[in-house]
């Protein structure tokens, strides 16, 4: 198998806007990948979601928290690059499993992914984090978007839950308002992908993805790590993923029985 080679140039890139693009991060993995995705599908987990709204058309199929009773999710996690690349991009020698999430757009649906920055959902603070957002299927325009130095905003995004549009918290004066990158001509990055490419980007980072209007799936497979300085943090609200019963405190780093560590230097 090949291991995607990371220039000192993605790294700054990474390090700059939050956001680069990894050409066949999982290009080896891709039938590995759509099995996994087949039996989520088939048997979805607690945190399972349909994500339109009566009347809208297609489907938007969401589940993530699934890497420990999906073999095929598990063994891409721990046998891939994933953790080897995100270290490098993190500019750190620890490499931590936070979460897995698969999103699957049939043809026809029509809904945009909201924009959102991940940070404020989760549990976890500190800036040495990546996701990876990888389609197993061809894409152009259902693709991912992400907004170049949205990481480095003074204030986060609110977030909102993704069907009713409310706030996620409760106090929202620590936030600024969900904005339009598209409107306000914020420079977004966005690209043609083949199956087993990768975007890597921060937690903070403004992203959303567009409907998928056209004949073909688009299946995509996400997984979430954290570096060196990742702690546990506490949110004004219930965080998602809610990970219940956790029992840690502020300041701690997450837990490896439930969050393993993946590359250890």
């Amino acid at each position: 198998m090949n291991t995607p080679v990371i220039s000192q140039a993605q790294i700054d890139a990474y390090q700059r806007d939050g956001v680069v693009l990894v050409r066949g991060l999982l290009a080896d993995w891709v039938d590995t990948v759509r099995a996994g995705i087949a039996s989520n599908m088939q048997e979805p987990g607690p945190y399972a979601a349909e994500n339109l709204k009566d009347g809208e058309q297609g489907r938007f199929f969401d589940d993530y928290c699934n890497w420990s009773r999906i073999p095929e999710f598990e063994q891409t996690i721990r046998d891939s690059p994933l953790a080897s690349v995100a270290a490098q991009l993190m500019q750190s020698k620890r490499v931590q499993l936070f979460h897995d999430h698969v999103l699957v757009k049939e043809p026809g649906t029509s809904k945009p992914t909201p924009w959102h920055q991940d940070s404020p959902y989760y549990f976890v603070g500190g800036i040495q984090n990546v996701s990876f957002w990888s389609p197993m299927d061809a894409v152009t325009e259902a693709s991912l978007r992400c907004v170049s130095g949205s990481h480095r905003w003074e204030k986060p995004v609110l977030p909102t839950r993704w069907l009713s549009e409310e706030n996620f918290y409760p106090d929202s004066d620590d936030y600024i308002e969900v904005p339009d990158p598209d409107k306000e001509g914020m420079d977004i990055r966005e690209w043609d992908m083949q199956p087993g490419d990768a975007v890597a980007f921060h937690y903070g980072v403004l992203h959303g993805a567009r409907g998928n209007e056209t004949q073909q799936r688009r299946r995509a497979f996400s997984v979430r790590l954290v570096g060196d300085d990742a702690r546990f943090v506490e949110r004004p609200g219930r965080t998602s993923p809610p990970f219940p019963g956790h029992n840690m405190q502020a300041g701690d780093r997450l837990r490896e029985d439930w969050f393993p560590v993946l590359l250890d230097t």
